[in-house]
């Protein structure tokens, strides 16, 4: 599919609309980090409505995540694309949730959730390799998450 192709697909399709994160995942160098920083704008519309609303919407767009994420790299006929952001966007908030409010807090969870979806340390590896469809696009971000989110908390616990 032509790069051409591919933009008119995500800005035509919802279903890739999404899962290019609202057309970040089109942009050519280093599209996850561009979907996590659309995670940060919906991180602080979240943020405020406490910690169960935050969860809630952050397990549905996981759910959701892996339904277009498989569909769209169904349809794409290849696993994982690069531009499929989605779960970068999902990964962040992951990593954000229950710590506090303020841009340090949000600059640090974005290079820790970054430096753990990169590096890939185990069992993030295996998951990436092994686990198919949208589940296993989805999934070894939100391990990632999980790395991140607890550092992110013993550093809110260390300095906040």
């Amino acid at each position: 599919m032509s790069r051409i192709t591919l933009a008119s697909k995500v800005w035509q399709d919802p279903l890739y609309f999404i899962a290019f994160g609202f057309g970040s995942g089109l942009m050519p160098i280093a599209p996850g980090t561009w979907g996590t920083l659309v995670a940060m704008p919906i991180y602080l519309c979240l943020a405020h409505l406490g910690w169960m609303v935050y969860l809630s919407v952050s397990l549905a767009a996981f759910v959701l995540g892996v339904f277009v994420c498989d569909h769209v790299s169904r349809d794409m006929g290849v696993h994982d694309y690069k531009g499929i952001v989605w779960d970068e966007v999902v990964g962040y908030l992951l990593t954000m949730c229950l710590v506090p409010v303020g841009w340090v807090w949000m600059l640090v969870g974005f290079v820790l959730f970054r430096v753990f979806d990169i590096w890939k340390p185990q069992p993030i590896r295996l998951i990436d390799r092994r686990v198919p469809g949208g589940l296993g696009i989805m999934l070894d971000d939100v391990v990632a998450a999980v790395f991140a989110w607890m550092v992110m908390q013993l550093l809110v616990w260390a300095f906040a």
